[in-house]
């Protein structure tokens, strides 16, 4: 809680100097300062996820089976689901792949690794030494902060799983929400903060074009469309005036109820 005890500190302290009366409610404040909180808002994204990490499905469980594999942007998509009461027909399991790693299964990919991410690599899970458990799911979800040529493998990728036709596959976009300044958001007015929007980089937008061209819309949910609409711009916070991601990639527990949503009620997640 350091740096948001200082962020808020050091808010303050510019009001008082400069005479002016804040503007912002508490509720909104408070909730802004915690975002701060990388550190905290770090453990959130990752502690559902973790949770569920190569746990086995459970035979005697009666649900269906989803499994979902990927970085940091599936325990946002986990948490998304979480938040909003989403896939409790299935027993939910996660696998984690590394984003320096990405998600692929193709000889082709390994060239690709950088030689300084070998060792991380060489100990992390990946598609391959998942398969036992893929085979087992009736659902499987992969979401990835994509590298392009990841993304342009992957329909060698699902080939390579080689799912049965009774399994469903759902690809997730990439996302992303800009630089986050919480120091800025903190001295300006409520009104303004619902306005605020952040440019999207083109190269992002290419890569989710990459994906949906390669495996199609029943099976690619382009999330950032889904969530800041067909624009080059992505709005940071929701109409409660939470903010949806504390570092511009991540979300808030707020952010992940904004975004789920959006995701299912947009997409054909919603009927899974």
């Amino acid at each position: 809680m350091a740096l948001a005890r200082f962020v808020g500190a050091g808010y303050l302290l510019a009001m008082l100097l400069s005479g002016v009366t804040p503007v912002m409610a508490d509720g909104v404040r408070d909730s802004l300062l915690k975002a701060a909180d990388v550190e905290a808002s770090g453990q959130y994204t990752r502690e559902r996820f973790l949770a569920l990490q190569k746990q086995p499905f459970n035979p005697a469980d009666s649900r269906r089976k989803a499994l979902i594999i990927g970085d940091s942007h599936a325990q946002d998509f986990l948490n998304s689901v979480v938040e909003n009461g989403y896939l409790a027909n299935y027993q939910i399991r996660t696998r984690y792949i590394p984003f320096r790693c990405q998600v692929f299964l193709s000889e082709a990919g390994k060239q690709y690794l950088m030689p300084k991410d070998a060792a991380l690599c060489a100990g992390s899970d990946s598609l391959e030494l998942a398969r036992e458990q893929i085979a087992q799911a009736d659902l499987i979800i992969l979401s990835s902060m994509w590298e392009e040529w990841a993304a342009r493998l992957l329909p060698e990728t699902i080939r390579n799983l080689g799912l049965r036709s009774s399994q469903r596959l759902v690809v997730i976009g990439r996302k992303e929400f800009g630089k986050i300044s919480v120091r800025k958001y903190l001295a300006m007015p409520e009104d303004k903060l619902l306005t605020l929007s952040n440019p999207v980089n083109a190269s992002h937008l290419a890569i989710n074009d990459i994906i949906r061209q390669g495996v199609g819309d029943d099976v690619f949910v382009d999330q950032q469309k889904l969530i800041c609409g067909e624009g080059t711009t992505c709005r940071l916070f929701t109409d409660d005036l939470q903010l949806i991601s504390f570092d511009g990639g991540h979300l808030t527990k707020a952010g992940a109820k904004y975004v789920g949503k959006r995701l299912f009620e947009g997409s054909f997640l919603g009927k899974l």
